[in-house]
């Protein structure tokens, strides 16, 4: 089968590789029918994330069943599916408690030996541990662009609003929401919370296409160089600051900007991607008394309301899709993703 595989920073390479079969019980072998590029796949592709040369990368993919293992019981061969980004064991201590994310034995699609060597989906065929957890049937009428979102960008977007579906900080009806980055993350981020009952959706970013997608989506869209993001927080919330603060860049700049448009006794919520030290101004932080909450998005607990919403068009991602290009065409995807020409690309094998 091809594949796409990271090389060095700057350089993927689309490679012949053997065909996975199912090797658990509770596998199953997806034929890959649309997959995306990521953030954090640019992440991968600059080197902020150590994989070795030659892994499949990529974790976002919709396609159909084509093998399972006896213990697969909520998929079968044939069905359409999509999945998630990670895979959770279902029955240790933090499965137990619906932290998914943190599953002892969890594993990250395409992100190499640190996050648990499960070969990416960014291929023509793809190896799911965990099928039961890890996969859902499309729903009928769901196109496979707006499925794939479901498993990581919108799951995680909900996650940046709602909070951890094992420890759920609903958004109050009314709230002020700032999210900064609008990446895929951040503008279904400006969604969930205008569908969440914001009043007040402050977008912060550089690119003008970007801010006139958020304005469109209801956001009051605020340049980060060109205004001032803290002086238009205040004028637009009576000094006050934001409710709900979003960090959708993974950027220490980005996070000490978050924590000052937060209001007193406010929430910084980290969705962006740290693989480095950052260093936080604890005083703000601690003066302010914020409540911070960050770490990799518990889509598996969210995955069923994420689908439910987007079927129902509460959330509508498809818009954000503006480059289709076949599997081949990975290493020129890349590189157009990396100049910011592109916010989301869907690659078709």
């Amino acid at each position: 089968m091809r594949a796409v595989t990271f090389q060095a920073p700057g350089e993927v390479r689309v490679e012949e590789r053997p065909e996975p079969e199912p090797t658990a019980p509770d596998d199953a072998v997806v034929r890959v029918e649309a997959t995306g590029i990521c953030g954090s796949d640019l992440h991968i592709y600059h080197g902020r994330i150590a994989i070795e040369p030659g892994f499949v990368i990529g974790h976002e993919y919709v396609g159909t069943v084509v093998a399972a293992g006896d213990a697969v019981g909520e998929v079968a061969v044939g069905d359409r599916v999509l999945g998630t980004y990670s895979t959770a064991c279902g029955g240790c201590f933090h499965c137990r408690r619906a932290e998914y994310h943190q599953c002892d034995s969890g594993r990250v699609f395409g992100h190499g030996a640190t996050l648990g060597s499960l070969q990416g989906a960014q291929a023509e065929l793809l190896l799911v541990p965990t099928a039961n957890l890890t996969l859902r049937r499309v729903p009928e009428g769901l196109s496979d662009e707006v499925a794939l979102f479901a498993g990581d960008v919108a799951g995680t977007a909900y996650h940046a609003i709602c909070g951890d579906a094992a420890k759920p900080d609903p958004l109050e009806p009314g709230a002020a929401v700032a999210v900064l980055g609008l990446g895929p993350v951040g503008l279904c981020a400006v969604q969930v919370a205008r569908a969440s009952g914001a009043s007040l959706v402050v977008a912060v970013d550089s690119v003008e296409e970007r801010l006139r997608t958020a304005e469109a989506l209801g956001a009051v869209p605020v340049h980060l160089t060109e205004d001032d993001p803290r002086g238009r927080v205040k004028e637009l919330t009576g000094g006050r600051g934001v409710d709900l603060s979003v960090d959708a860049v993974g950027h220490p700049e980005a996070l000490d900007l978050a924590c000052r448009l937060a209001r007193k006794a406010g929430a910084v919520s980290v969705t962006g991607v740290y693989a480095e030290r950052a260093e936080v101004h604890m005083g703000v932080v601690w003066i302010k008394a914020l409540s911070l909450r960050s770490g990799q998005a518990n889509v598996i607990g969210h995955l069923d309301r994420v689908l439910a919403m987007l079927s129902a068009g509460v959330l509508d991602p498809g818009p954000l899709v503006t480059h289709r290009m076949s599997l081949d065409e990975a290493p020129e995807a890349y590189a157009i993703y990396d100049r910011r020409e592109a916010l989301k690309i869907v690659l078709r094998p």
